[in-house]
């Protein structure tokens, strides 16, 4: 069968708002493996995390400022529907980082196991946003734009860009976490660069 032919049906906005919120929550759930193990990640969480080390304003709060210069670009180049949209999930992560960890708590995590699965959860996170149209910003917006403009892989992408900020970290971070840190990177960008690659996906929104 012609990949035109394909009748290919949109997602509605009960099925974006699902996965919206379920996609938030994984990412958040894997931040919070990350915060209890002092592991970093990177793009526009990674600068956060450092922020919030530095400064002592929440992570949330952090993360939720960070994003607002991206949001022009995202009107700019991905139009109000994946703006809108990016806006939320990123409200919605800012929001559940903070509740959370009132609702559960990592006491006692081996750093190998929070490093992989924690990079997984976030991975699998971003595929969910992703495939309805939506990101975290930042680099998110600018990994997706480069996709869909120029045919470059968005995990590709984004895992270069996220492995620099974390080498970066090494001023506030030991070593050893930062290597684990790294780790996280590449397996949360490795979800992303086998299962999100242009065409292999039908649905649109």
């Amino acid at each position: 069968m012609i990949m035109s032919d394909v009748a290919f049906e949109r997602h509605s906005w009960l099925e974006d708002i699902l996965a919206i919120v379920l996609g938030t929550v994984f990412i958040a759930l894997g931040a919070n493996l990350y915060l209890n193990c002092g592991l970093l990640t990177g793009g526009t969480a990674g600068l956060a995390f450092l922020l919030h080390y530095l400064s002592g304003y929440s992570f949330g709060l952090v993360f939720f400022v960070i994003n607002l210069p991206f949001y022009y670009l995202a009107i700019k180049r991905m139009g109000w529907q994946f703006t809108l949209k990016t806006f939320c999930s990123v409200a919605l992560l800012s929001g559940w980082t903070e509740v959370l960890p009132h609702l559960i708590h990592f006491s006692d995590v081996n750093g190998v196991f929070a490093t992989l699965f924690g990079g997984g959860l976030m991975g699998t996170g971003f595929l969910m946003l992703f495939r309805h149209k939506a990101s975290l910003g930042g680099i998110n917006i600018l990994a997706l734009y480069v996709q869909d403009r120029y045919g470059l892989r968005a995990g590709k992408l984004q895992m270069v860009v996220d492995c620099t900020i974390v080498l970066l970290s090494l001023l506030v971070v030991e070593p050893e976490r930062i290597a684990l840190s790294v780790l996280g990177a590449v397996m949360l960008n490795l979800v992303l660069t086998v299962n999100h690659k242009p065409g292999r996906y039908t649905g649109m929104s």
